[in-house]
């Protein structure tokens, strides 16, 4: 078929290996191979591909977009458009939903909240199940009907939970999620259970039951499906694939993504890196990632480095200080332990970029002005929002420049913290003079609703007061 990108470019990624990102070990491993963290030194992996550099660029970026009006199940996905440069053969079982394509958005109003002339927000929340875990997860579903397993497991603050029971379930995979008790919004809750998974409640925070997913992944029947799985940044790395078409190949200067397990930053990162090395764009945008201040471990990291290691992204530190009991009312990001951390932090430095802290009022003004834009999001997308806001005022991120925020969920993923936004019963432990009983935010764009009497001169004279 004329313009199919899968066979006239399926030279572009030859069989790779998973490698140690520890340069001093460097180890290799076969991708056959069901493995998380090398087992040589313990550090995490990622697939290494060698992509041939194609003689015309122009070509790459025609069929891609001929891709994009097909409606063969391959060329429809957002992921599998870009099978050439993914690690999978041609007689791969793709598990798709049609997942990718989602929409940037120009948002004035938070532009001008931020200081900036202008800015777009490229939205994952229109995925499938409304976040952006559907991309990594078309992979890493694929990869573990490759590998043989019966189960995919992991462990989740909601959103990785509604996308892994989707897609196993797509697959014909058994599915068990791992919850922290308490501490995922039900709408999220109701998409697992929903898609058939096995939901198990563990008294703890998402970092205990990380720790039990990766005991877990010993068993030969069992798949991990978190962004520790390098097939998982895969499928996510496409994402800046596409969102280089939607910038018409045009380079933002900045890019800016929430950060909480860090497996988002960290293939964003190696998506515009291969688009670098393959010649298909010129230069990188600079890539920071906002965290909530009380889940922020990455940031304060990021704060304590020397200009001159801010330089050498290829020597990281050795270790990160998680913290131990991390709070935040934008639970897909209240991660104190990201796996991930190290190649997203090796990302953001190879870019210029920066690892920031935002308040939780940050975050919750921040997201009601992504609703006045009329586009909305759950609570962890709003820290682009807010990041932004402080990155304009230091001056990292210029007025006029080119700026791209990732929203990671759909504003219905946590409607219980919108509606007690905008009533002022918004609350947050993190950062209150009395964790044990803090006070109800005052919402800057609060909007509560009105009780007026059913007639029409109450209702004209409540408008009246609107305008």
């Amino acid at each position: 078929m004329p313009g199919r990108p899968a066979r006239a470019l399926k030279r572009l990624a030859e069989p790779g290996v998973q490698r140690c990102i520890n340069r001093a070990c460097g180890a290799a491993y076969s991708l056959r191979e069901r493995i998380y963290l090398c087992p040589k030194c313990g550090e995490t992996l990622e697939i290494d591909c060698r992509l041939a550099r194609p003689k015309n660029p122009d070509f790459l970026r025609r069929s891609w977009a001929a891709g994009a009006k097909s409606k063969l199940p391959r060329d429809a996905s957002g992921v599998w458009r870009y099978h050439a440069l993914l690690p999978f053969g041609e007689d791969a079982p793709l598990v798709t939903l049609f997942e990718g394509n989602t929409p940037v958005f120009q948002a004035p109003r938070s532009a001008e909240y931020c200081g900036l002339s202008d800015l777009r927000l490229k939205h994952q929340g229109y995925n499938p199940t409304g976040s952006f875990k559907d991309t990594g997860m078309a992979a890493a579903m694929t990869q573990a009907l490759i590998s043989g397993a019966s189960t995919a497991i992991c462990a989740s603050t909601g959103n990785t939970a509604a996308s892994l029971a989707a897609y196993a379930a797509r697959a014909g995979l058994k599915a068990a999620i791992l919850l922290p008790h308490g501490q995922v919004s039900s709408s999220k809750l109701a998409q697992s259970l929903d898609y058939g998974a096995l939901v198990l409640e563990i008294d703890g925070n998402f970092d205990a039951c990380m720790r039990l997913v990766q005991e877990l992944g010993d068993d030969p029947s069992i798949y991990v499906a978190n962004s520790i799985n390098p097939f998982r940044i895969e499928g996510q790395k496409t994402v800046a694939f596409e969102l280089m078409e939607q910038c018409l190949w045009q380079v933002p200067h900045h890019v800016v993504v929430p950060g909480g397990n860090m497996g988002n930053s960290t293939a964003l990162g190696k998506g515009f890196q291969e688009l670098l090395d393959l010649g298909l764009i010129k230069r990188l945008p600079k890539l920071s990632v906002i965290q909530a201040e009380g889940a922020a471990p990455v940031a304060h990291l990021f704060e304590k480095l020397s200009p001159k290691q801010r330089a050498d992204f290829e020597n990281l530190p050795e270790k990160l200080e998680p913290v131990e009991n991390p709070q935040t009312l934008a639970t897909a990001i209240k991660i104190g332990a990201p796996v991930s951390w190290k190649k997203a932090l090796r990302a953001v430095l190879r870019s210029g970029g920066k690892v920031i802290a935002v308040s939780e009022r940050e975050i919750a003004d921040a997201k009601a002005m992504i609703g006045r834009d009329s586009i909305g999001c759950e609570p962890a997308s709003a820290t682009t929002v807010a990041g932004i806001k402080k990155l304009v005022a230091s001056g990292h991120i210029g007025r006029r420049d080119d700026v791209v925020a990732v929203l990671t969920g759909h504003a219905l993923k946590d409607p219980d913290y919108m509606i007690r936004y905008h009533e002022g019963t918004l609350t947050a432990a993190h950062g209150a003079k009395d964790p044990a009983t803090p006070k109800p935010m005052v919402g800057a764009f609060a909007n509560a609703p009105q009780r007026v009497a059913a007639t029409k001169a109450a209702i004209l004279a409540n408008l009246e007061r609107r305008a």
